[in-house]
């Protein structure tokens, strides 16, 4: 994905100010072995942008002044109330350099399971991003997370998902729990009389 930016000249609360009212975001970009650049950013573009989620786990090509360099999107800022990108970072990424990333998970065949098949559970998803380390050219959009085999009583843990080549979970040594399958308590009652009504 191609974002183009400017760079910005003046700094300061005042700058960023008119720099908002011209329609236009600041934002800095740092890391590796040059100096941080302070940057601009067309605010409507960078705003829709943000609301594709490819955006917050790709490899940017970010354009200064004809030059694109390689970043990710590390962080950004809205104002509390207006729909306003108040400030962007990026990060520069090296292709031969491991990157920790965050990427989101999506769920699929939940419906087919028999959690939800057969006992009509509901599958909670107690996590709806994992933490990565990859090398750039490794960078997933997202992880999927197959419910297929999920039953009543089973959770679906970070060592039972299938990651791409070359991506590897950072969880400290915890196998973290990313989804539950449960009967609602209401559901398990009905069960439980119509069981009752059965004997007799």
């Amino acid at each position: 994905m191609k974002v183009v930016a400017f760079k910005r000249e003046l700094q300061g609360s005042g700058a960023s100010r008119r720099l908002r009212n011209s329609g236009q975001t600041p934002g800095i970009i740092y890391g590796g072995t040059e100096a941080p650049v302070a940057i601009a950013l067309d605010h409507n573009a960078l705003f829709h942008a943000l609301k594709k989620e490819a955006f917050h786990s790709s490899i940017l090509d970010l354009e200064i002044d004809g030059k694109a360099e390689k970043v990710l999107l590390r962080d950004f800022q809205m104002h509390a109330y207006k729909q306003l990108v108040l400030h962007a970072d990026f990060q520069r990424v090296d292709a031969n350099k491991k990157i920790h990333v965050k990427v989101a998970l999506h769920f699929v065949n939940a419906e087919i399971s028999p959690a939800v098949k057969l006992h009509g559970a509901t599958i909670s998803h107690v996590a709806n991003e994992l933490d990565i380390e990859c090398l750039p050219a490794d960078l997933p959009e997202f992880i999927t997370v197959d419910l297929t085999n999920v039953d009543v009583g089973h959770s679906v843990h970070v060592a039972d998902l299938t990651l791409p080549k070359g991506v590897t979970a950072v969880t400290h040594g915890n196998n973290l729990t990313i989804a539950t399958a449960s009967v609602p308590a209401g559901h398990v009652a009905a069960e439980a009389a119509a069981a009752e009504e059965a004997k007799k």
